[in-house]
């Protein structure tokens, strides 16, 4: 049972302040003390969050055991949908569960997901087959030539460099220590960055993780970063063979790795990893594996292309406007090298 006087609280009886209602009420100040004020996080408010954080996993756990537990010991899998089903640590307990044998996270499975779930109804209705996802690179694409174009419309006039191996360019830029934007194919579906509109960096290099952070993302200091991972070298690093293609979970990362990939592992030595295949994205595989040949690393830092509280970069104006607000000093798009000047 929910007390709306403390949360979805409607009406008179939500706290307001500064001529501002909030969705909790006066008895939860009353209760755990003022609102915190700004975005950082620190006492007691991350205390509140690692409660909510724990009482949501339990809670959930006990949901698939009450309703699922008898056909999960049957046929060991699970499918999950929903914005919850974003939470990776609670994906990560389930996937731990001794009789789930697969978890299936829906990669865009907070609303915008419901377009696929409402297609999939009504192809299911009409006979039709419905094809298994392979991956999630579903939105638009530019050719090099739009990317000229954007950039000879655009108010910054760069420079941009036609180059023979974009794959090869970005890994050796990775392993000078620089971070690099990367905007590739069609844009991904869904919340996440996987390879094709993403900021990269080498995850070996101590430091590149919190330049990303003050220099590029502007977020809190504790938010992790992910790593993109050759599927290889997955086994290895995350000590599973769990498939994970859209970054909807974290794993354990082998002791041997913590210390040779510290910029994408958590506080608790786990990690949100996309696993990436050659079969799905053959140039950010490319990328990865020039990377390894450089840095001996199958794995890249992988963060979205876009500045904090702004959506992922889409278009190649998107990704011009997003570069020249940031710190940000290369940038690839297609078949162009943009280097910022000094």
């Amino acid at each position: 049972e929910v007390d709306t006087g403390m949360v979805n609280t409607i009406g008179l009886r939500r706290y307001k302040q500064d001529g501002i209602g909030y969705y909790f009420g006066n008895k939860m100040v009353e209760w755990l003390g003022p609102k915190r004020e700004g975005d950082e996080i620190d006492d007691p408010y991350v205390h509140y969050a690692a409660g909510m954080q724990k009482l949501l996993e339990d809670i959930s756990l006990q949901l698939i055991e009450t309703y699922l537990g008898e056909i999960l010991r049957e046929t060991g899998k699970i499918c999950f949908a929903g914005g919850v089903a974003l939470n990776v640590k609670l994906n990560q307990r389930i996937i731990n569960l001794p009789h789930v044998k697969e978890l299936f996270v829906q990669p865009a499975a907070s609303d915008a997901g419901t377009a696929i779930g409402a297609a999939s109804y009504v192809a299911n209705k009409a006979g039709d087959r419905i094809e298994k996802l392979d991956h999630v690179y579903l939105g638009p694409s530019y050719s090099t030539e739009e990317c000229i174009n954007s950039c000879k419309d655009h108010p910054q006039k760069p420079a941009w460099e036609i180059i023979g191996n974009a794959p090869e360019t970005a890994a050796k830029i990775l392993a000078e220590g620089n971070p690099v934007a990367w905007f590739q194919g069609r844009m991904e579906f869904g919340p996440r960055a996987l390879g094709n509109r993403s900021i990269l960096g080498d995850p070996s290099r101590p430091g590149i993780a919190e330049r990303i952070n003050l220099q590029i993302k502007y977020r809190e200091r504790w938010r992790p970063f992910c790593p993109s991972i050759l599927d290889s070298a997955a086994r290895d690093i995350l000590q599973t063979d769990h498939p994970a293609p859209y970054m909807t979970f974290t794993f354990a990362v082998a002791e041997h790795w913590k210390g040779k990939i510290p910029e994408v592992v958590h506080k608790d030595g786990t990690a949100r990893a996309q696993v990436v295949s050659e079969k799905t994205n053959p140039k950010y595989y490319a990328l990865i594996k020039e990377l390894e040949r450089l840095r001996g690393i199958p794995v890249v830092l992988n963060t979205s292309l876009n500045r904090r509280g702004e959506p992922m970069v889409c278009s190649p104006t998107d990704a011009l406007n997003m570069f020249y607000g940031s710190d940000l000093q290369y940038l690839i798009m297609e078949d162009l090298l943009i280097v910022k000047k000094s």
